[in-house]
């Protein structure tokens, strides 16, 4: 299977890294915080030289809790550094994290930004964006009206249907290159995140290359009672098992461990 990014094909029978890069000041994890374009800069040429295969950038802290800028405030912190990314790096395969059409048409048409990352679960407006510009688009699982009613083992079949549904909106719009993201983290139970990773597989009749963005997320450090910052081991453990999963694409803090897992991985997986 190949992913299409601008001119460039993605092998994803190969699982591949996605490295964060977030221009923010309040990221949950605090030593991935670029919030000047040199450390924006320095953080994406690092994520390269150790094997990521697209940079995801983003401005605006969707972490639990957090109180998102306004448009304006976005772009302002965004600009520089994919500016100076982009620069520095012309073959680079960016995404950008974004749940904001304007934002995400600025990026394209400014900076070649070949995908979306959009925590949101698209708008109409969002869906029009990306295929108008023919970009890669990553659809995640996020529905927070109706995650609390869901009975133990209904997440799975309700994750399924919601992006077997947006991906054909997505694709009759002429996306063609849509990445499906269970939404770890994002308006679900510790349970419910437990559920979709032991149950990725069942998601693979959507048809459509799995993200999975787990890396030093609650689900790790909350039962296990300690801080982001020390849960580098439990990402990997959650990491192997959703390479077992199916998953083409780990989004993650730490592309040279993550890298070496997936290397292990693919002798048994």
């Amino acid at each position: 299977m190949f992913l299409r990014l601008g001119n460039q094909l993605v092998d994803l029978s190969h699982p591949q890294v996605m490295a964060i890069i977030n221009i923010t000041p309040d990221s949950f994890v605090p030593t991935c915080h670029c919030v000047t374009e040199v450390a924006a800069l320095k953080a994406a040429a690092t994520a390269r030289q150790e094997g990521a295969a697209i940079l995801d950038i983003g401005a605006c802290s969707t972490r639990p809790g957090a109180v998102p800028i306004d448009e304006a405030g976005e772009w302002k912190r965004l600009q520089p550094a994919l500016r100076a990314i982009r620069n520095a790096f012309p073959d680079a395969m960016i995404s950008v994290d974004t749940f904001r059409a304007e934002i995400a048409r600025k990026a394209i048409e400014l900076y070649g930004v070949n995908m979306i990352n959009d925590i949101s679960g698209g708008s109409e407006e969002m869906y029009h964006v990306v295929a108008e510009k023919k970009v890669a688009y990553i659809l995640t699982y996020n529905e927070q009206e109706t995650i609390g009613t869901l009975k133990k083992g209904d997440i799975v079949v309700r994750c399924l249907d919601f992006l077997v549904r947006r991906a054909d909106r997505l694709h009759r719009l002429g996306v063609s290159d849509v990445i499906a993201d269970p939404g770890f983290g994002f308006n679900k139970t510790l349970e419910q995140n437990y559920e979709l990773l032991t149950n990725l597989r069942m998601l693979q009749p959507a048809g459509l290359p799995l993200l999975v963005g787990i890396s030093r997320k609650s689900m790790i450090y909350k039962p296990l009672n300690i801080s982001p910052e020390e849960a580098l081991n439990g990402t990997t453990v959650l990491h192997t098992i959703a390479l077992q999963g199916g998953a083409a694409i780990l989004r993650v803090h730490d592309v040279k461990e993550t890298k070496q897992v997936i290397e292990l991985c693919s002798y048994c997986c």
